[in-house]
């Protein structure tokens, strides 16, 4: 039986005329802070400071959503705040991020969430074209996946972290729930599967239960996979919920990941240093002779000024002396003076010694 339809019901005119003047008192005040920050980007412009400040962004951010006391949910207004920073920063100049397309990948929905919408997307065919792309001044932001809480660490990404002239600026973490897409919803005469290899891996055990049968392709991206799937009524993909709005697709089944909780951090490089917030977080990248105890004494200076590591990755330095380069993530901002201590008895002990960037730390 139908729902009646209480939409002309009398006891919701006052309401609406409530929520009628609480609109236009939201747009005032929101042209009101775009005139702010209009201001805010001519003194900028003059004194030659970036558009982005993902400093300032997060800052603002937080003080926002701490102001929070409901009904609305916190993560509900961070988002709308988002878009009111990013349509304000347009106003000066929209800035360009480079990311790992086609349009449709988790990438893409990185650089979403952290600039907004008000922004020149440019999708690259490869990690190396994204570093590239913002290292030729092409775009001013590359977004690059850099660990997944499945998986692990992208490796590719780490190699480029490498010998890249630029600076992490900010992270940001996104939940990744993979869908098996048809252009039917049906797996009525699939035959194949695409998927990012990285998307395999971590809908694995899923896949080998319910889809044992099924050839396995992979694509470049979770995007492209998608696109293929709309190509072809035989195949299907696994990609996420923009991907199939993207590509017209329906899912046969939702969430297949294995872990529920999956997440991939993304890195923001620039050309710019971030200033302090006192929420920060610094990222290194070390080598040491390979000797007994090289290590111990490596991360010894950080221990001593009581400095809190929150990540350690190594990876080959590719020299064949199985010598390895060790990815460092610390709290702290590089002018912090435990830090400034820590760094400067790294320096001494390290065969190789360089700081990333010190940026804004996700909560």
């Amino acid at each position: 039986m139908a729902a009646a339809d209480n939409s002309t019901d009398p006891a919701l005119t006052p309401l609406r005329d409530q929520i009628d003047a609480v609109d236009r008192q939201l747009v005032e005040l929101i042209n009101q802070r775009a005139r702010f920050a209009s201001e805010i980007g001519r003194l900028k412009q003059l004194g030659g400071a970036p558009v982005y400040r993902p400093e300032r962004e997060a800052e603002v951010l937080r003080a926002v959503t701490a102001l929070n006391r409901g009904p609305l949910a916190t993560a509900a207004l961070d988002s709308i705040f988002r878009e009111i920073i990013s349509a304000c920063r347009g106003m000066e100049r929209p800035v360009a991020v480079a990311f790992l397309g086609p349009a449709g990948t988790f990438s893409e929905l990185a650089a979403i969430r952290q600039f907004g919408s008000a922004v020149e997307m440019q999708p690259c065919a490869s990690i190396d074209e994204v570093f590239r792309c913002a290292e030729s001044g092409r775009a001013d932001y590359a977004v690059v996946p850099v660990e997944n809480s499945t998986e692990g660490a992208v490796s590719r990404s780490l190699d480029l972290l490498l010998t890249t002239g630029l600076t992490i600026v900010s992270e940001v973490s996104v939940p990744v729930q993979h869908h098996l897409l048809t252009l039917h919803g049906t797996l009525d005469g699939v035959q194949r599967v695409f998927a990012h290899p990285q998307s395999l891996a971590q809908c694995l055990s899923w896949i080998n239960l319910h889809l044992p049968g099924l050839e396995r392709v992979q694509a470049a991206s979770n995007a492209e996979a998608a696109r293929q799937a709309s190509l072809d009524a035989t195949a299907a993909a696994v990609a996420g919920e923009n991907a199939a709005l993207g590509y017209g697709l329906q899912a046969v089944a939702r969430q297949i990941q294995d872990d529920p909780q999956n997440r991939t951090r993304f890195l923001v490089l620039g050309q710019q240093e971030c200033t302090p917030t006192g929420h920060d977080k610094t990222s290194l990248i070390l080598s040491v002779t390979n000797r007994a105890g090289a290590v111990y004494h490596m991360l010894a200076p950080l221990a001593r000024h009581a400095v809190s590591m929150t990540r350690f990755e190594s990876r080959p330095a590719r020299t064949g002396a199985w010598e390895y380069y060790f990815y460092v993530d610390v709290e702290g901002h590089r002018v912090d003076p435990a830090l400034v201590a820590a760094f400067g008895e790294l320096k001494q002990v390290c065969a190789f010694f360089r700081c990333l960037g010190s940026y804004p730390r996700v909560a």
